[in-house]
């Protein structure tokens, strides 16, 4: 099996992070083939969400360590590592679908990164989070910290990358890190759920509310003006108001 899993059980797509003997660890060849996974799911009809998780109890230990000797053996090889890693996470960040984060065991540095690049985070309780470049004298790259910055606001992003301190569950539940903190147990359930239940709604409607949170964050209100006269008069909202009006569930497209 693959170290990136994709498997779709329409209207799900389930990528897996598959190296549980490294805890997931991130090598350059998963970040590059992000961006071809995403583009597979991108070319997918009928998939209404996508759950990225990590195998074996745990999401994702960050970037593998062990490739970094030669990851950051000159400029150049530094230069090519970095530019996969914010390839894979700004294709991740871009797929048109909403993407939920399953998270438990260690969640932290590049696999943190990794879900924050998804839209929404369910974590279980057993979950540790945390930004580690400050103990290694690195940086998170730019992608990452504007992920962050967009999540938790600029002062609480400080705080995480100043001190690259362990952040218990509930305390990123605080503090926007994560949406949702559930027992281990109801974990899987709650995410499969939560994906399953899209599929019910205007793929119009989220995929533009995506979308147009995207566009408000750039600063591109003519971008989501756009958006809205779309839906305005889209086969989706006709369908939405008859089925109001005949107070039964609306039959939405694909």
């Amino acid at each position: 099996m693959s170290d990136l899993s994709l498997t779709f059980q329409v209207p799900v797509a389930r990528l897996t992070l598959n190296r549980p003997e490294r805890r997931n660890a991130m090598t350059g060849a998963m970040w590059a083939g992000l961006v071809d996974v995403c583009a597979e799911i991108d070319a997918r009809a009928g998939i209404a969400a996508v759950i990225v998780e990590g195998a074996g109890g745990h999401f994702c230990s960050g970037a593998d360590i062990g490739e970094f000797d030669a990851a950051f053996a000159d400029l150049p090889a530094a230069r090519a590592y970095l530019d996969a890693i914010e390839a894979g996470l700004s294709a991740l960040a871009a797929l048109d679908r909403p993407t939920i984060a399953r998270l438990e065991g260690s969640a932290v540095g590049g696999g943190l990164a990794v879900a924050l690049a998804c839209d929404l985070r369910f974590a279980a309780e057993d979950t540790h989070l945390a930004i580690p470049p400050a103990k290694l004298g690195l940086l998170y790259g730019p992608v990452e910290t504007r992920l962050l910055i967009e999540a938790i606001g600029p002062a609480a992003a400080k705080d995480l990358l100043f001190s690259a301190r362990r952040v218990p569950p509930d305390e990123a539940l605080r503090l926007g890190l994560v949406n949702r903190v559930l027992p281990v147990a109801e974990l899987n359930g709650a995410v499969e759920t939560y994906a399953h239940d899209l599929a019910a709604l205007s793929a119009v409607s989220v995929r533009g509310a995506k979308r147009g949170v995207r566009a408000a964050l750039d600063a591109d209100a003519s971008g989501l003006r756009a958006l809205v006269e779309a839906a305005a008069t889209g086969a989706d909202f006709r369908e939405g108001r008859a089925a109001y009006q005949a107070r039964r569930p609306p039959r939405f497209g694909p």
